[in-house]
């Protein structure tokens, strides 16, 4: 092997420095480039990544035909088994080629398209030798003192090996900084969320209103709320498909639009009708809102009712009597214009219970696949009829969480209620 120079050191060492101080993988990647490059003193390098998802190197650092890294190599990819540089990858052997244009497997391309003529080249397997994984492979062109040598490849496969651990140690802390950040994002979004559920509910003489809402991730699809309106309040639940960031800002969206529907004193009907158009407008038909919308009249006991896609609502009478209302027109979202001229009425009597549970609830499974069921549901909310009806929604909380041996969730679970007193 022949004598190493000073400069070859500092390069080599440049390396290593870069290792352990930076989580910067294009400044990693560059780097690397560059010593590859000076220290096999050829003119140029180019550097591709490993992409296992697709089985392919991609091009992310390279030196012009003027010896200065470009700044775009314009999408260059290469399929692992293809090619110089897939082959290396593939084999993990280092590929020497004296002539290049002797050679069938190189690709004369770029060399057309620049005016630049490579003559000899080195390709080298990066490898992350500690975990045997392929990281990426470089090449290395035209060395200025004729083909490479052994003494090259010798070279090269140390500085390989370093150059490989440092790519792979500045991707693997760039994603962990990356899904801190997302972490963080998730947690804002979900107190965004949370924020979004009332604190408190309307207090209407002999009335009970309470709900909760438990997401199956960080945030959630569902959405329930009960605002206050001249004699007696406003009530929604709504179920957005899926669960996670898109679904939980399609539902809020609802939430919101309901508010200021609220405000500006608009009538049932015409609300919804307005939120069906706004999601169309909004969103794809692969991503609509189920909703319920019920009007409380405290003086009457009559609950004017809508489900657009949402159901069953559950009217669970005094006497334990069960009686199920199903969806008046299709989810929100699905169509330009929602269909609905009237609503379904409710008649409540005291020690009656109206529930509207989203489907998270009833489908809870346990661990051998049954489901907690709408029989069961209803069942624990009238069991015990001198319980608060808050107490009540928290028994079915632990109840259902019992139920599914507190496994992780499969969907969102949601639920608002309202009793009318003996």
């Amino acid at each position: 092997m022949p004598d190493i120079t000073r400069e070859q050191i500092d390069c080599i060492l440049e390396v290593s420095r870069v290792l352990g101080s930076t989580d910067d993988p294009q400044a990693v990647i560059c780097r690397v480039a560059d010593c590859l490059r000076d220290i096999l003193e050829a003119e140029r390098a180019t550097v591709f990544e490993y992409c296992p998802k697709n089985n392919e190197l991609i091009a992310v650092a390279g030196h012009g035909p003027d010896g200065v890294l470009m700044e775009s190599l314009e999408d260059i990819r290469v399929p692992l088994g293809k090619g110089i540089a897939g082959t290396a990858g593939e084999t993990r052997e280092i590929i020497n080629i004296a002539d290049a244009y002797a050679d069938d497997r190189f690709y004369r391309g770029v060399d057309e398209k620049t005016g630049y003529r490579t003559h000899n080249l080195l390709t080298i397997p990066l490898v992350a030798t500690d975990v045997g994984e392929l990281v990426g492979v470089a090449q290395v062109l035209n060395r200025r003192a004729g083909p490479f040598g052994e003494e090259c490849e010798n070279i090269a496969s140390a500085l390989a090996a370093q150059s490989a651990v440092a790519m792979r140690r500045s991707r693997l802390l760039a994603d962990r900084l990356e899904l801190v950040k997302l972490q963080h994002d998730l947690e804002i979004a979900q107190k965004i969320q949370a924020a979004t559920f009332p604190n408190t509910f309307p207090e209407l003489d002999g009335w009970e209103i309470h709900g909760w809402s438990m997401p199956a991730d960080a945030t959630g699809g569902d959405a329930y709320d009960a605002i206050d309106v001249e004699g007696g309040a406003l009530l929604m639940v709504g179920d957005a498909t899926g669960h996670g960031i898109g679904p939980a800002i399609s539902v809020t969206q609802v939430r919101s639009m309901l508010r200021m529907a609220v405000r500006l004193d608009a009538p049932l009907l015409e609300l919804a009708k307005e939120l069906n158009t706004q999601l169309w407008q909004d969103t794809s038909p692969m991503q609509f809102v189920t909703a319920w919308f019920g009007q409380l009249d405290a003086e009457s006991g009559v609950v004017k009712s809508l489900a657009a896609g949402h159901g069953p609502m559950l009217l669970i009478r005094a006497d334990g009597e069960l009686v199920t209302f199903d969806a008046d027109v299709p989810p929100l979202g699905v169509l330009e214009t929602l269909d609905a001229d009237t609503t379904t009425r409710i008649d409540m009597s005291p020690g009656d219970i109206l529930a509207i549970p989203s489907d998270g609830i009833f489908e809870a499974m346990d661990t051998e696949g049954a489901f907690y069921g709408i029989d069961r549901l209803a069942g624990l909310l009238s069991a015990e009829p001198d319980r608060s009806l808050a107490e009540t929604l928290e028994h079915l909380r632990h109840d259902m969480e019992a139920f599914r041996d507190d496994r992780p969730p499969q969907d969102d679970r949601t639920i608002l209620a309202v009793r009318r007193n003996p």
